[in-house]
C-alpha cells in the first residue's frame, strides 16, 4: 500500500512553498490574471538572429497552467511593453483573449481590462518582474513577483514565486489561484 497522498489531497505547500492565510484569501478573490511576458513567461532573454529574427522560449508547464485556469473560469490577459508575433501566436494558442502588446504605459490597458470585464482591483492578480510592471502591481488586489524579479518588484508584491520567470513561475501562480479557489489543477485533454 502506498503512503503517497492522492493528488486531490495535496496542498500548495506540499507542491511549492508555505503560503500565509492572507495570501490564500487574496488569491481566492481573483477573477482575472494579468501576466507580463519577458521575464515572466520567458526567462527575460531575447535571442536575435543575423537577419533580425527574434526568438523566445516558453515553458509548456506555464502554458498548461494558463489553459487550466481559463477552463476553470478565470480570465487571463497579457500586457507587455514589446510587440511580437511570437507572443500573439503563443497566447492565441493558449486561448488567451486579452492580448495587449507595445504598451509603454500598462495602466491604460489595465484600466480598459478592468472596465471591459466589470472587475474591481481586488479581483485582479498581476505577475511581473521589473519596473514597467510596478504601476499595475500597485493597483491590483494580488501582486505577484517571479522569483528572479528586480528587488523593487519583490518588495511590493503580496507573493513571490519559488520558481523563476520562464521556468514555471506562471504555473506556480495558476496552481495557487486554483487551489485557493478549490478548483481542479488537472485539465484532461489539454496540451500546452
Amino acid at each position: 500500500m502506498s503512503d503517497k497522498k492522492p493528488i486531490e489531497a495535496l496542498t500548495f505547500a506540499e507542491l511549492y512553498q508555505e503560503v500565509s492565510e492572507e495570501t490564500v484569501q487574496l488569491a481566492r478573490k481573483i477573477k482575472l490574471l494579468i501576466c507580463d511576458i519577458d521575464g515572466v513567461f520567458s526567462d527575460g532573454r531575447i535571442y536575435l538572429g543575423n537577419q533580425g529574427e527574434e526568438l523566445k522560449a516558453f515553458n509548456t508547464k506555464d502554458g498548461f497552467g494558463i489553459k487550466a485556469l481559463i477552463n476553470a473560469g478565470i480570465e487571463v490577459a497579457v500586457i507587455t511593453g514589446r510587440q511580437s508575433n511570437i507572443v500573439q501566436n503563443r497566447m492565441s494558442n493558449l486561448n488567451v483573449k486579452h492580448i495587449y502588446q507595445g504598451q509603454e504605459n500598462k495602466l491604460i490597458s489595465y484600466q480598459q481590462l478592468k472596465d471591459d470585464l466589470s472587475l474591481t482591483d481586488s479581483e485582479i492578480a498581476y505577475i511581473g518582474d521589473d519596473a514597467p510592471d510596478l504601476p499595475v502591481m500597485q493597483e491590483v488586489g494580488f501582486a505577484v513577483a517571479v522569483n528572479d524579479a528586480h528587488p523593487l518588484i519583490s518588495h511590493i508584491s503580496h507573493y513571490k514565486t519559488m520558481l523563476p520567470g520562464g521556468f514555471g513561475a506562471v504555473r506556480e501562480l495558476t496552481d495557487l489561484l486554483m487551489l485557493s479557489q478549490n478548483k481542479v489543477l488537472l485539465c484532461e485533454g489539454t496540451s500546452a
